[in-house]
């Protein structure tokens, strides 16, 4: 096992963390004091020192020193009030204001030292004081971690909890980086590094604390990798099938559209991977909407001219449900029997379809995770295609093609990576890439728009919204979290229900919620039950709704174009000129590459190349492959490293009896 303890203490032994607090850090996917002690932040902000000299007019200032007079309480109409007291700083004396923080009038005596965070009036002398802390900088500089928090849960709750949860259990925080390489690398024990990660001391500390835990997470992830590319090399031998090449070419001809030539390509390498006498492991990447689910499909079929049966995994109800209705009209007119296997499946069904994929009288059945529930037999399992594969783990994905005995496996995503890190990732994998747009997809236009213009963006939807179309509208967090200026979805809603409420049914989605709920809005969506609907970025993979030709993203620059990309490919799904607007009163240049392009690719080859090793201290981009601080992005080095390193230690036979080593594999093995 990994150094630490198998028995971590649970999340309520953590001294100050009662019911309440449990049920709110439950909320936001902290269930552990491992997930409490990496729930890192998302960005830091930096307090440094200035003086009254060296700040401008108007500007924004950092400024400790003594409170000098008693505070002042004005109160005006209901939930305002304005207090004032003088402050003296090393640089001078000066007054303060701040709104709405009446409660810190009983702590502000005469004496108390504290920093002040507003903005400075030099004329009236006066700082408007945007926050007030309690303490003064001990340095010239402070590094403040902000957290991704919840209605009820403060940063400092967050902080404060993260800390005694380190003081009381740090040293039983598993390691999951073997002793030759922290030796290797001089990296600090997971302890320190932890400690410096949510309380660093200085930009330097940080950095090295940050890699260090980059490459545990990364290490972890490739050991993972390699571990089943060993084994897939173990079992490579294939399945014996022939297939009727002359009822496929009869059915493609028979299709209501002709398939680009890419989707001809990657149909043709899949068919001779299946035909070959070893286990196809592919990956089908396809920008969006370039049809890629069609190659899948003809996948499915040939697979069922050779014999076998074929099972595809989505990671959500609502997008299986999708696939097996378009698959459904994709074999009309076929006797080909297809079923759809999901959570909300009744218990009736669920007992046909057992019995129907047992006995083989079902051919292809689509669903969810449900799939690779241990009361699901196939008769024989010959193909086994995963949509949206890095939204699973890698344990649901082995459980899937180890239900069968030797089927060929398919791997798709609507995530561009460039050729070289799709290699680096996916090693073991051959890689089939369309890139072409099938006739008639229109391009989506896009533009870029300042906060000031939100009226005109208003109106650009109000007319789409007349012609009976939908609206996506996109915020990049869920509620309003401690020191954030970003627009939140309930936020949005509001500001939506103002513009358009009277009219228009507007209605919110996001990752917190239930699937169920989730699905349940989604469905109502697609079917124009809702017109707007305001989301985070749960909807980058999901269903086509092909009356939705709005795409509006606030705060813009807070994502990473490859995920620009993504949620643009939601509109533009049907026959109608479609737009994407992205709300943005800063890095207009890096935007402006959204309003030129459209092909996926490229945009994440420039995103590769303008992000570098990521902004330390800006936010880090959602939804990459579910990492917690790494991402295989921004930290291509440190993957490479790490896939070397994890490689040697999976291959050295000296290590096989390591608890840490048995411990990673098992991981992998009973997931």
């Amino acid at each position: 096992m990994p150094r630490g303890s198998d028995s971590v203490a649970e999340l309520k032994d953590v001294k100050g963390i009662g019911p309440k607090a449990l049920t709110l850090l439950n909320k936001i996917n902290i269930n552990t004091v491992e997930d409490l002690v990496t729930h890192y932040p998302f960005r830091y902000e930096i307090l440094e020192r200035n003086s009254l000299q060296e700040v401008e007019d108007g500007e924004k200032i950092v400024i400790d020193g003594r409170v000098e007079s008693i505070p002042i309480l004005m109160r005006f109409k209901a939930g305002l009030n304005k207090m004032n007291f003088r402050l003296v700083t090393p640089s001078g004396v000066v007054g303060v204001s701040i709104f709405n923080r009446a409660f810190l009038k009983s702590q502000l005596t005469v004496g108390t030292g504290v920093t002040v965070i507003g903005k400075l009036d030099k004329k009236k002398n006066i700082i408007t004081a945007a926050d007030i802390k309690l303490e003064t900088l001990s340095n010239k500089m402070k590094i403040e971690p902000v957290y991704h928090a919840t209605s009820g849960l403060t940063n400092k709750n967050i902080a404060t909890y993260i800390n005694m949860a380190l003081l009381m259990y740090g040293k039983e925080i598993p390691d999951y980086i073997p002793e030759e390489y922290l030796e290797k690398y001089n990296f600090s024990n997971k302890k320190t590094s932890l400690n410096l990660i949510h309380n660093p001391s200085t930009k330097e500390k940080l950095k090295e604390a940050t890699i260090r835990l980059k490459y545990e997470e990364l290490f972890a992830f490739m050991f993972k990798i390699n571990y089943l590319k060993v084994e897939n090399k173990k079992k490579k031998q294939g399945l014996e099938r022939q297939i009727d090449k002359e009822k496929l070419a009869e059915f493609i001809k028979g299709l209501p559209f002709e398939l680009t030539n890419d989707q001809r390509q990657a149909t043709e390498e899949i068919i001779e991977d299946l035909e070959a006498n070893h286990r196809m492991n592919r990956l089908l990447q396809g920008d969006v909407g370039s049809g890629k689910t069609i190659v899948s499909f003809l996948a499915m079929v040939a697979n069922y001219l050779s014999g076998y049966q074929s099972a595809l995994m989505a990671p959500t109800e609502i997008l299986a449900t999708q696939h097996y209705h378009n698959l459904e009209n994709f074999l009309k007119n076929q006797k080909i029997k297809i079923a759809l296997l999901t959570g909300s499946t009744t218990k009736k069904d669920k007992q046909q379809i057992y019995e129907g994929l047992k006995d083989g009288s079902i051919n292809m059945v689509v669903g969810t995770h449900a799939l690779i529930q241990d009361e699901v037999e196939y008769h024989n399992l010959g193909l086994v295609i995963t949509d949206e594969q890095h939204r699973f783990g890698v344990h649901q994905r082995a459980n899937l093609q180890n239900k069968g005995k030797k089927p060929d496996v398919l791997y798709m995503s609507a995530t561009p990576i460039p050729r070289t890190y799709a290699l680096t990732i996916f090693g073991d994998m051959d890689v089939s890439t369309i890139k072409e747009r099938p006739k008639g997809r229109q391009k989506i236009d896009t533009v870029v728009k300042k906060n000031s213009e939100i009226k005109e963006v208003l109106e650009m939807m109000y007319k789409e919204l007349k012609q009976n179309h939908q609206v996506y509208v996109i915020a990049p967090l869920i509620e309003e979290s401690e020191n954030s200026d970003l627009t939140t979805v309930c936020k949005l809603k509001d500001q939506m229900k103002l513009a358009f409420g009277e009219h228009y049914k507007i209605d919110i989605v996001h990752g917190k919620m239930a699937s169920a709920a989730k699905d349940m809005i989604m469905k109502q969506f697609s079917n124009n039950e809702i017109q707007i609907l305001i989301s985070t970025t749960v909807i980058e993979v999901g269903v086509d709704v092909p009356n939705a030709t709005t795409m509006v993203i606030f705060d813009a620059d807070r994502f990473g174009l490859s995920t620009l990309h993504q949620l643009r490919g939601r509109v533009g799904r049907g026959s109608s000129k479609s737009q994407c607007i992205l709300i943005s009163d800063s890095d207009a240049e890096r935007l402006k590459i959204m309003e030129q392009v459209d092909d996926g690719f490229k945009i994440s080859e420039e995103d590769f190349k303008l992000r570098g090793h990521g902004d330390l201290f800006g936010t880090k981009q959602s939804g990459d492959m579910s990492f917690k601080i790494a991402s295989i992005k921004s930290d291509y080095k440190i993957l490479l490293q790490a896939k070397k390193d994890s490689k040697e230690y999976l291959l050295n036979k000296e290590r096989d009896n390591d608890s840490l080593k048995i411990k990673l594999i098992e991981s992998i093995t009973k997931g």
